[in-house]
């Protein structure tokens, strides 16, 4: 990664990189290069996490993911505006990629089945409790909060309505492996998702449940 690109103005990139232009291959190797330093320098300098990755691992990284990067770039074009320099526009999408592909890699090993297997349904009820209480009496409220909370979220949603929820809008996973553990696309994972939500904030007014009373009960 230590060749040097050619520097090109905005236009030049923009006709450069355009289907049927003679200098599209030369300018595909010159992004390729550019995008592949910039998702380096992400993945060895910005992610602490990935410090005691061997620096071949993280090359091959790296360049795999800045293939991406030309791609979607490629796809993108249309999208440009000129209110960047086309490289900075281009670098930031190969940033994009790369958080998304680590988190893809974080959730690789999970599995929707195992949010409800051996009876386990939300996440320990001391994670949602305040740290320390403010009191006993608040302690008591959350408390039965919680379980009544817990308690509509099996009786109110589908199986599949509660894993998709539990597993977003809870654990944080990614949409995109929710949609392809599901079987299903990420439009239709909003639409479950909003069907969830609507139903859990119906069952919560009919116990006398506010959602704004239950999250500022356990607002840290």
């Amino acid at each position: 990664m230590t060749e040097r690109a050619k520097e090109r103005t905005n236009e030049e990139w923009l006709s450069d990189l355009t289907d049927g232009s003679p200098r599209q291959p030369d300018a595909l190797g010159d992004l390729r290069v550019r995008v592949q330093r910039s998702i380096y320098y992400y993945l060895s300098q910005e992610r602490s996490d990935l410090r005691d990755t061997p620096q071949q691992e993280l090359q091959q990284m790296a360049e795999d993911l800045a293939q991406d990067t030309v791609m979607r770039v490629l796809n993108n074009l249309h999208h440009f505006r000129g209110e960047s320099q086309f490289t900075t526009w281009a670098n930031r999408i190969a940033t994009r990629i790369a958080i998304s592909e680590l988190r893809r890699a974080r959730y690789r090993d999970f599995s929707l089945d195992n949010l409800t297997a051996e009876g386990e349904t939300l996440p320990a009820e001391a994670s949602l409790i305040s740290e320390p209480p403010t009191g006993p009496e608040r302690a008591a409220e959350q408390a039965d909060t919680l379980g009544r909370v817990m308690a509509l979220l099996t009786e109110s949603l589908t199986d599949r309505q509660y894993k998709a929820l539990e597993a977003v809008a809870l654990r944080g996973v990614p949409m995109d492996v929710v949609a392809e553990q599901l079987n299903t696309n990420r439009n239709a994972l909003y639409k479950l998702l909003h069907d969830a939500r609507r139903k859990l904030k119906t069952a919560l007014e009919a116990n006398g449940l506010s959602v704004d009373y239950v999250l500022n009960l356990f607002q840290r």
